[in-house]
């Protein structure tokens, strides 16, 4: 099985398994019902011991939340996933593009270091079998010419071994990246799973006063959690479209007849590997997208501001008293 059929193993476990949140409604109901009751009387009870009107505005929020929970799969689930689908399905068609154009400018890089290789007479044997033929043809059977055969035969196992040491450390490489890829999935997957079925629970303890941020933390995780995957094709675009650039530029140096080009791949190398630790910073990077406290540490910044202005407010208020006494107090 490829990894773009395992991919879709998890989209379909995430769609078979989200049903699953309605059976949690029956046991949100309960809660939710119980949290509404006590969050209606404490705010009626509060608006008569006060003499105050009662405002039903704040009342209406247990209803509003007691419907979402009822229709949670279609109501909240539904909405959400249809307001971020366009997201995730954009940013795959960006990644999607960005390799075709890869693969294609790979197999044109691939022909021109062969011709380039076949050019040169000390290398062309390396890579053709005719080559190697019509140059053991061209040597006789002195000690001389046996020896020269010895070696080319060495070398050319020698660059048979050295390619394919470097073609399985280049198909390790990119079997890591796919796994990488599909760590962070699964993980995105499992997360939305739960998420997704203890929803109504998240909903109804919310209801309760004092809790209300639960409801806006389990928004914030659930949204930050589906953007894993927009942002880990955006992230591999990058890596395409700049794998892209480095072959653009080898084709260009393949174009001299007298450039010698480096088969090691060692750049490609070099980005597989960055491609495997980045794939692994992609929560990270999707938390500085949706992050419900981000202006926490600004609020509490102006908040500690503010107090010092205001005890140096104080302290210079009461200074000016002070000497304002004493001076009446010598007159």
């Amino acid at each position: 099985m490829e990894f773009n059929n395992l991919h879709e193993v998890l989209r379909s476990l995430y769609d078979e398994m989200m049903p699953l949140s309605a059976d949690m409604a029956a046991v949100a109901k309960g809660v939710a019902g119980l949290g509404a009751l006590f969050y209606v009387a404490i705010k009626v009870w509060q608006a008569l011991s006060r003499a105050e009107p009662i405002d039903m505005y704040p009342l209406l929020r247990p209803f509003a939340l007691g419907l979402c929970i009822m229709f949670f799969p279609t109501m909240v689930l539904g909405t959400i996933n249809a307001v971020l689908s366009p997201v995730v399905q954009g940013t795959h068609a960006i990644l999607e593009n960005q390799v075709l154009d890869l693969n294609d400018l790979q197999a044109k890089k691939d022909l021109l270091e062969r011709e380039a290789m076949l050019r040169d007479p000390e290398t062309a044997y390396l890579v053709s079998n005719e080559e190697f033929d019509k140059k053991l043809e061209e040597l006789g059977w002195s000690p001389s010419d046996l020896v020269t055969m010895s070696g080319m035969y060495l070398e050319r196992g020698m660059y048979s071994m050295e390619k394919s040491v470097k073609d399985w450390f280049r198909n390790l490489l990119e079997i890591l990246f796919q796994a990488a890829a599909l760590v962070v999935d699964t993980i995105r997957t499992f997360f939305l799973i739960v998420l997704s079925i203890l929803g109504p629970i998240a909903f109804a303890i919310s209801v309760w006063d004092g809790f209300q941020s639960t409801l806006t933390q389990w928004l914030t995780r659930y949204i930050s959690v589906y953007l894993w995957l927009p942002v880990a094709d955006l992230f591999s675009a990058m890596l395409a479209k700049i794998q892209s650039l480095i072959i653009e530029k080898d084709i260009e140096m393949l174009a001299d007849p007298t450039f010698i080009p480096d088969t090691s791949n060692t750049v490609y190398v070099i980005f597989m590997i960055i491609g495997i630790v980045g794939y692994f910073t992609i929560p990270t990077v999707t938390g500085w997208v949706i992050q419900a406290g981000g202006a926490g540490n600004f609020t509490r910044n102006v908040n500690q501001t503010a107090m010092k202005a205001g005890n140096v407010a104080s302290a210079g208020a009461g200074s000016a008293a002070g000497n304002i006494g004493g001076q009446l107090l010598k007159k």
